[in-house]
């Protein structure tokens, strides 16, 4: 067992986005694996109809107050219409209350939140409960924008990632513009007790961590992919999607989507569809639209006649598709993704090549370490931040038929087969740290308060 010869209880907390829950998830059943603790997941209702129940994981409802705008069934960001981003943030920070009540009530030992939330480990140390960050991005995409706050106008000490000039500019506007959510980073990472944990593996960002625990003054402790294992489900939608795959070649397909919380631009979505059909390759495409705004068919939104001409070689579905289990088929021979870090973590798990096509935020990072480690290869866009439909279709064959393009396809597969021998080898490790902070207790929201807390605690 442990000192406490009683399984400790965790309270983890993720942000309202599916890129944030599912990794919380992942590492909540991962924790609960190792019989050294009681796990409970709090979120909105919203999302946890959503997800699956366990006996091993307690879920707790996180209620937001009622806005005019924003119904309950819009309390996560699966669907929800971009202008809406900030009415969602604003509810979820008047949840405080509600969630020290949460906190009051469970008494957990330890608290596992996100980034976006710097007064959930306040609640926390008011109740003398420590506090963990785990951050879901990348440690490079953290590293940088670390680095960027605490040293504006200082080239990245890293050649290989960078921001493309298009890109840069909106990233300098944002650390400007939106100084209040990079705060929220910051304060939420130097809330942290003495570490951080990372949805990573030292194998491919260990530079970067050494160099985000030098910016951040904390250990940084990976946890590993944290990469849901495909469900076998009977559905019907489902079936027909697996069904239509096995009539393909091995390698010859080429799944495409961009995340649950991105809608693609008119322009974009018109040069992706082109892209698609000049490259002659076999493509899943997963479209997703906004839930509020007037929805538009398929052959409404896309261009006309495209439905029609491709109808031989792709599977087009609107809204969701098993992406594990897709990416887990042989004949998947590439990845067209954003390059948000579950989805390329995904992608180095099953060994499928990676064509990048970074959109916002952390992806354009995420898409440079895709291209370091050799698992992948990006479509830039131009000077003006433009996508070509011709460039994009030299990449996708490139990757998935092209000759040149099997030494991205070998490092991929190989990628794959590197992880499944790892085994749970930072998960161990990462129990051990966490045991070890429950030990301490204290719940301090801030470094020097932690080492306040642990001298009376020693005393």
């Amino acid at each position: 067992m442990n000192r406490y010869e009683r399984k400790q209880t965790v309270l983890m907390f993720p942000w309202l986005g599916h890129g944030h829950i599912s990794p919380f998830l992942e590492l909540a059943k991962k924790l609960s694996n190792t019989n050294l603790f009681n796990i409970h997941l709090c979120s909105t209702p919203a999302n946890l109809k959503s997800i699956k129940t366990s006996q091993a994981i307690q879920f707790i409802e996180l209620n937001l107050p009622s806005l005019p705008e924003l119904p309950p069934d819009l309390h996560t960001t699966n669907g929800l219409p971009s202008h809406l981003m900030p009415v969602l943030k604003k509810a979820f920070d008047m949840a405080t209350d509600e969630f020290s009540g949460i906190l009051k009530t469970l008494k957990p030992d330890l608290l596992i939140y996100d980034i976006i939330q710097p007064w959930a480990p306040v609640a926390a140390s008011a109740l003398t409960i420590p506090s963990v960050v785990l951050i879901t991005t990348s440690v490079a995409a953290t590293m940088v924008h670390f680095h960027l706050s605490n040293h504006p106008g200082i080239a990245i000490p890293f050649s290989n990632i960078y921001y493309r000039s298009y890109e840069y500019g909106k990233v300098v506007k944002s650390l400007e513009d939106m100084r209040k959510d990079e705060d929220f980073v910051m304060e939420c990472v130097n809330r942290s007790s003495d570490m951080v944990l990372v949805k990573s593996f030292k194998e491919i960002e260990g530079k970067y961590s050494d160099y985000l625990s030098v910016l951040t003054d904390k250990r940084i402790v990976p946890v590993g992919p944290l990469v849901a294992e495909p469900v076998e489900e009977e559905e019907d939608e489902q079936n027909s999607v697996m069904q239509w795959l096995e009539t393909k070649a091995v390698g010859s397909t080429v799944f495409v989507s961009f995340g649950s919380e991105y809608f693609l631009s008119d322009d974009d979505l018109e040069e992706i569809a082109y892209g698609l059909e000049i490259s002659d390759v076999n493509f899943i495409w997963v479209l997703r639209f906004p839930k509020v705004e007037r929805k538009l068919s398929l052959s409404e939104a896309l261009p006309l006649g495209f439905l029609e001409r491709v109808k031989d070689k792709s599977l087009v579905i609107e809204g969701w598709a098993p992406q594990g289990k897709i990416l887990g088929h042989k004949n998947i021979g590439g990845f067209v993704s954003h390059c948000g870090w579950s989805s390329a973590i995904e992608a180095m798990k099953f060994g499928v090549p990676v064509i990048a096509m970074p959109m916002h935020l952390d992806q354009p990072i995420n898409a440079r370490l895709v291209e370091e480690i050799g698992i992948g290869m990006e479509v830039v866009r131009d000077e003006n931040g433009r996508l070509s439909r011709e460039k994009m279709a030299a990449v996708v064959r490139h990757v998935v038929v092209s000759k040149l393009g099997e030494v991205v396809r070998e490092k991929a597969k190989q990628m794959s087969s590197d992880l499944s021998m790892k085994g749970e080898e930072e998960i161990e490790s990462a129990a051990v740290e966490l045991l070890e902070l429950c030990s301490r207790g204290g719940g301090a929201a801030g470094t020097s308060e932690t080492n306040e807390a642990i001298e009376i605690g020693e005393v």
